[in-house]
């Protein structure tokens, strides 16, 4: 008898920080009352100019000196969706020597731990995690798939909300697709004065952008098979 596996609709803590590294083009540095943004970001292997590395094994501090650093990024849906803020990720660790933004070579950073934080909660992820986890094939490309999706095919979209189960509240004022990733998309329903997201899982994952505009469109025969009408948008 096959063990049984429970479906994953959506990504982990860590490969959500590490789709936000991927995708990210800026970040803020705070450390020894140092404010900098940071611009030149090269994926997630070194964060901006930032190589992360674990502690020492054998705990003691080590000679020299230690400083505090903290690395900020924001992740913004790229719709126009009310309260864009999709989440924000900090890393914390030390600098062996004091941060210098006009530094081409990389700077080690000490790692202590990843914050993810979004509308529903705040969870922590370890070094361990972000390197077991890999960030996720359409991250670079999310941005540019939903606003195709918005701005050339917005009249498609309501169409979704025929597959949203348990069926919407009526009254919605639009809705609108707020995140893409391999396991699925989210729409952002938004009423008078207040909103909610839901999701859309895929059937299968997708492993590349084209693999997901297929899954999209599958989502759409599906919701066009659903023989009532939608009476849901206001």
């Amino acid at each position: 008898m096959r063990p049984f596996r429970t479906r994953v609709t959506e990504p982990t803590p860590a490969e959500r920080v590490r789709s936000i590294l991927a995708a990210a083009h800026s970040m803020t540095v705070v450390s020894d009352g140092l404010h900098a943004e940071v611009h030149r970001l090269r994926g997630t292997e070194s964060v901006g100019n930032f190589h992360l590395h674990a502690p020492p094994e054998d705990s003691p501090p080590r000679d020299g000196i230690r400083l505090p650093v903290r690395l900020e990024l924001t992740d913004i849906a790229p719709t126009p969706v009310r309260e864009r803020l999709r989440a924000r990720v900090t890393l914390t660790g030390v600098l062996a020597a004091p941060f210098d933004p006009e530094a081409t070579e990389s700077t080690c950073m000490e790692f202590g731990q990843a914050v993810l934080e979004d509308s529903r909660k705040r969870e922590f992820v370890t070094l361990g995690e972000l390197q077991e986890s890999i960030p996720d094939p359409l991250a670079t490309s999310e941005a540019s798939m939903l606003t195709h999706l918005w701005d050339d095919h917005s009249e498609c979209v309501p169409l979704f909300l025929r597959l949203v189960r348990p069926q919407p509240a009526k009254g919605i004022v639009r809705a609108v697709p707020v995140a893409l990733d391999r396991l699925g998309v989210t729409l952002r329903l938004e009423y008078p004065s207040a909103h909610r997201d839901v999701r859309l899982p895929f059937a299968t994952p997708a492993e590349n952008p084209d693999q997901a505009s297929s899954r999209i469109r599958a989502l759409l025969d599906a919701a066009r098979r659903v023989s009532r009408p939608n009476h849901l948008l206001a």
